[in-house]
């Protein structure tokens, strides 16, 4: 896993786009790096991908 390059990320959003700090402490990085004109690396949730999820974390539904 890659880790987020904050000081890049503030600069190109305070000084690139011109956001407040408050504008951008409520961005996700996913938004942001939207925002900055990338592109998502990653594909959509498929059904396989969406079971495991729901299989790491159940949310207790259907049980009484």
């Amino acid at each position: 896993m890659k880790g987020i390059d904050w000081p890049n990320l503030m600069r190109a959003g305070l000084h690139v786009l011109g956001l407040t700090p408050g504008e951008f402490w409520n961005l996700t990085p996913a938004e942001l790096r939207v925002m900055l004109g990338e592109q998502s690396a990653s594909g959509p949730l498929l059904s396989d991908g969406l079971q495991a999820l729901m299989a790491a974390y159940p949310d207790g539904s259907g049980k009484k």
